[in-house]
């Protein structure tokens, strides 16, 4: 997650660039061709297996087909590209372009196994993987793990029950930036936080970058002087790394853009349009 371009393979031909529009509409003018298909109870080891369809895992897949068998185990039927999402809480994008089939996007060499991963035993280079038979054993040479995050909208105190609603929004997730947009679009006057939380998350930058989004949407549309924008990372910094960190502070105060250090959200009631951190001792 967060690469800059996707690698798409189709017969011979290679797609490889660093615009996300130009890598998109490439990819929507491949063929939609059957990806290959072993028999399960014959597809038993391949030299690479790949855990994971998504953007990393299909990169990865659509080189190893070069060098050996490859196997690539996701279930999803629809491959999103994550990174678009933080364009389309801005408005910039839709969801729907953000993503396309499977098919179009593992890699035509390689052979997709249309299931979900339940175990590893690397001691005896092993994956095994879900089925409606029962648990089967892969085996192979080499591993690539590219499973992704799972966003832990729970770990909040009542963010799960007031998302998409009352305000409250989100970038991560499929469907959940689309409200984003619809908050920022009418948004006109008032207080807006953007957080960033103490667990890890996909792509460090895309709070941030929300926030400098509407910040030039709110400036277009002329109400920019009646919103307050603040950032609030439970980090000591406004970026873990500090060479950019250095930037960034630059930024923010340049746009008027607040920002607060060790501010952890922990708490969200969206009826009261409340965001809580965690209490001094």
């Amino acid at each position: 997650t967060g690469s800059s371009g996707i690698n798409a393979e189709y017969g011979q031909h290679y797609y490889i660039t660093n615009n996300l529009s130009m890598t998109l509409t490439l990819l929507r003018r491949i063929p939609q061709k059957p990806v290959n298909t072993v028999p399960r109870r014959l597809a038993s080891h391949f030299k690479f297996v790949v855990a994971g369809g998504g953007s990393g895992g299909c990169a990865v897949a659509s080189n190893l087909v070069k060098h050996g068998s490859v196997a690539v185990i996701d279930p999803a039927e629809t491959h999103y590209y994550q990174p678009m999402w933080t364009l389309v809480g801005a408005g910039l994008k839709t969801t729907q372009q953000s993503s396309m089939s499977q098919t179009q996007c593992v890699p035509q060499r390689a052979n997709w196994m249309k299931t979900k991963v339940a175990g590893f035993d690397p001691d005896k280079n092993t994956v095994y993987v879900a089925s409606a038979f029962g648990n089967k054993e892969i085996t192979y040479d080499y591993l690539v793990v590219a499973l992704g995050l799972d966003i832990r909208f729970d770990k909040v105190k009542g963010l799960p029950e007031a998302l998409g609603k009352d305000g409250v929004c989100s970038n991560y997730g499929a469907g959940n930036a689309d409200y984003t947009w619809n908050v920022l679009s009418s948004f006109k006057s008032g207080d807006a936080l953007f957080t960033f939380p103490s667990a890890p998350i996909k792509c460090a930058g895309a709070p941030q970058k929300i926030m400098y989004l509407a910040d030039a949407h709110l400036r277009k549309t002329g109400v920019r002087d009646s919103c307050t924008l603040t950032y609030h990372t439970a980090l000591p910094a406004i970026f873990g790394v500090p060479k950019y960190a250095a930037v960034l502070s630059g930024l923010a105060e340049e746009k008027g853009c607040g920002v607060e250090v060790k501010s952890d959200l922990v708490e969200v009631c969206g009826r009261n349009k409340e965001a809580m951190r965690p209490t001094e001792s």
